[in-house]
């Protein structure tokens, strides 16, 4: 993970439209920028939908929540349209922001050991510095705890 205090790495990915984002697009904005395993997965998708629920909260408070994973644009637009998400989904299907954020590691499940992303959550402030950086999130706690952050 991350430290506290550094500058977020830059990064430009594809939305779930196929448009390029980049995070300097987000300078003047306090930006929750969180990684997920996969989409419709059950708890990426409580997850994604607390913080879509949420979002109207967050936007008051001048904060932008962008999602990361390495699903493919196809399958953030069908995830957005399913759920109704109103954020923004990046696809990072080469997997070069996930690791250059230090989310890709490995992981064990019943037993076997996989690499894949941690959930994480940074909140990075306007200048783009990290500011708050949370590893191993729960899912259906992370989006308040995130609002909190911002209060």
């Amino acid at each position: 993970m991350l430290e506290v205090g550094t500058q977020a790495p830059e990064f430009t990915l594809p939305d779930q439209n196929g448009e390029p984002r980049s995070l300097v697009d987000y300078r003047g904005q306090k930006v929750i920028l969180y990684f997920y395993p996969r989409d419709n997965t059950p708890g990426c998708t409580k997850q994604a939908c607390s913080f879509g629920e949420l979002y109207p909260q967050f936007r008051e408070r001048g904060a932008v929540v962008l999602g990361v994973s390495k699903d493919s644009v196809a399958s953030h637009k069908r995830f957005e349209e399913k759920y109704g998400l109103p954020f923004t989904l990046l696809s990072d299907t080469d997997k070069e922001v996930i690791q250059a954020y230090d989310v890709w590691k490995e992981k064990k499940n019943y037993g076997k050991v996989s690499m894949g992303v941690v959930r994480t959550t940074y909140l990075i402030d306007e200048n783009g510095v990290i500011i708050k950086a949370f590893g191993k999130v729960k899912a259906a706690d992370n989006p308040a705890q995130m609002l909190g952050e911002l209060e």
